[in-house]
């Protein structure tokens, strides 16, 4: 695929002419950035097993994924991969943030061009085996106990390997192979119906994992764009912050999650809201069952019902079909499961380094220091869900109709609540991982621009380094130098900084603004303006985007 033609430019110039931008407003260097990111997962991938790269095992097929024979050539050093990813990671998000620039700076790729491109890019990462996290090998060994005949909501992998022999299972690695699943119903079949596909080889059984990966990533980003239908501008950002984002590609795709499960069906919730209620409950009912987590999209369909009980009502009953039938009756142990996440703290996010001061430091033991972390970030998450509330802009999900109010728009409402309440969680839980960041970057990218493209580009690209690599595996101590202060130093200070950029955005948009019409004597709540969706002519719908991305520079 020729890089130009993916240009449109709205001066009249012929695609492939230089650009008058400079390098970090240039749509080129920012869409080849993103390549390069890309092309970088998959070399490493296809150099074969790696600190970074998992061992599948025996190929007795001709599935994917693909990688150069180990027996031939000698394993990758572990320095040179892992420095590769790194940089891969940091130029992807680079590329991206110079994308966003050139789009403030009136960039026009057509979002149909830019989709085509990130299901190339990630169509082919499942080509090669996953990467740094091996999380991908225990959805094969809790699909393998299934097979087996064994719950694995009530049962460990290492409970049945330590015992006897099994061709899946001995491929599983640390640290979650003593750990029952914590992963919905719904993904719980996924695993399943992979081991049935791919039988006893775990190379085939990835396979398909990453399959059911792909599949729902990309039904999710088609469901973000279609949400942004109506602007083609939106719908270009919409693209770019999904399918074409090697952020989300590298956290979901590469490294063989399964985050987008649940979001695909919240997302179908989002787009039934004007229309069926009862059919969005459906949706984010299946979410729910495929992750728990989701629920914070379910309490912001809810609120955008608020002022209409019987759409809430049918919002509720929709939800309860699903989850009544998965966590009570078809997999009535997988509720409690899921909630254990609330005991974990993850290396990399801001309570990290507070863990260990608590723990080593003031010597308070883990099951109390947790439980003070998790009081701490469920009052950081309220206030920090407010702060956004304050400063986050309220713009008109696209379809809306001529002379509505957004603030009685369903799916406006619900976007908007939803990304306050996914990014509030993110910043402040003490587990968090960069794939969880896919809640957050659905309603962001149809929301329009703000601060947060920037903060979320680079906390996501500093957590998906810090697990660079992400495995239990032997390391030299040069790499195990990098990695540690890439997990304890690195990472954290960027998650506190976050932190402080959200607050400070609240206290410059909201804070010194309210105190200067105190000090004025001007009311401190001023007329609400009017919101009221105008019907569009060429010359208003032209101004109104323009407008929409000049809100917020990236």
């Amino acid at each position: 695929m020729r890089l130009p033609n993916l240009l449109t430019r709205p001066d009249g110039r012929h695609p492939g002419a230089p650009a008058a931008a400079v390098w970090h407003r240039d749509n080129r260097v920012g869409l080849a950035l993103i390549l390069a990111s890309v092309a970088t997962t998959l070399v490493v991938g296809f150099l074969g097993p790696s600190v970074v790269t998992l061992t599948l095992g025996d190929r007795t097929s001709l599935l994917p994924p693909y990688y150069l024979p180990t027996k031939w050539l000698p394993e990758p050093d572990e320095l040179a991969v892992s420095v590769a990813v790194l940089l891969g990671i940091a130029v992807g998000a680079l590329g991206v943030w110079i994308c966003l620039r050139a789009m403030a700076d009136g960039w026009r790729p057509h979002h149909r061009r830019l989709f085509g491109l990130g299901a190339v890019m990630s169509t082919a990462t499942i080509m090669v085996p996953p990467l740094t996290s091996a999380d991908i090998l225990m959805y094969a060994g809790y699909g393998r106990l299934q097979v087996l005949g064994r719950n694995p909501y009530d049962i460990t992998p290492a409970e049945i390997f330590r015992s006897q022999y099994d061709p899946v299972l001995a491929l599983t690695e640390e640290p979650w192979r003593d750990t029952p699943s914590v992963y919905g119903p719904i993904t719980s079949w996924t695993q399943w119906f992979s081991n049935v596909l791919g039988g006893e080889n775990m190379h085939d059984v990835v396979f398909w994992l990453q399959v059911f990966c792909l599949v729902p990533f990309l039904l999710t980003c088609a469901g973000v764009v279609w949400l942004a239908h109506g602007d083609p501008k939106l719908q270009s950002r919409a693209a770019l912050l999904s399918i074409c984002n090697p952020l989300l590609i590298w956290a979901v795709v590469a490294s063989g999650h399964n985050e987008a499960q649940s979001v695909m069906f919240a997302v179908l919730g989002l787009m039934l809201m004007r229309k069926s209620p009862f059919g969005a409950g459906i949706g984010i009912g299946l979410a729910g069952c495929a992750k728990l987590s989701i629920g914070l999209y379910g309490l912001a369909m809810l609120w955008a019902y608020r002022r209409e009980p019987k759409k809430a009502l049918l919002l509720c009953l929709g939800a309860l079909v699903p989850i009544g039938l998965a966590y009570g009756v078809w997999q009535p142990t997988a509720l409690l499961q899921v909630l254990r996440n609330t005991t974990y703290v993850s290396a990399g996010g801001w309570a990290s380094p507070v863990y260990g001061l608590l723990t080593q430091v003031l010597h308070i033991p883990p099951p109390r220091s947790t439980a003070l972390l998790n009081v701490v970030a469920l009052v950081m998450l309220v206030v920090v869900a407010w702060m956004l509330s304050r400063v986050l802009p309220w713009r008109a999900a696209p379809g809306l109709r001529p002379g509505t109010d957004p603030m009685s728009d369903p799916i406006t409402v619900a976007l908007r609540t939803a990304l306050l309440l996914s990014v509030g969680w993110l910043v402040t839980s003490i587990y968090t991982l960069s794939w969880y960041d896919l809640i957050a970057w659905v309603p962001l990218a149809v929301i329009g621009a703000t601060q947060l493209d920037r903060l979320f580009l680079w906390r996501g690209a500093l957590l998906s380094m810090a697990f660079v690599p992400g495995r239990a595996v032997e390391m030299g101590p040069a790499l195990d130098f990098l990695a540690a202060r890439m997990r304890d130093t690195a990472s954290p200070v960027v998650q506190w900084g976050v932190l402080v950029m959200i607050v400070l955005w609240w206290r410059r948009m909201w804070l010194l603004p309210r105190r200067e019409l105190k000090k004025l004597g001007v009311p401190v709540q001023p007329p609400r303006e009017s919101l009221l969706v105008t019907p569009a002519t060429p010359t208003s719908a032209s101004s109104a985007s323009s407008a929409s991305s000049a809100t917020e520079r990236p």
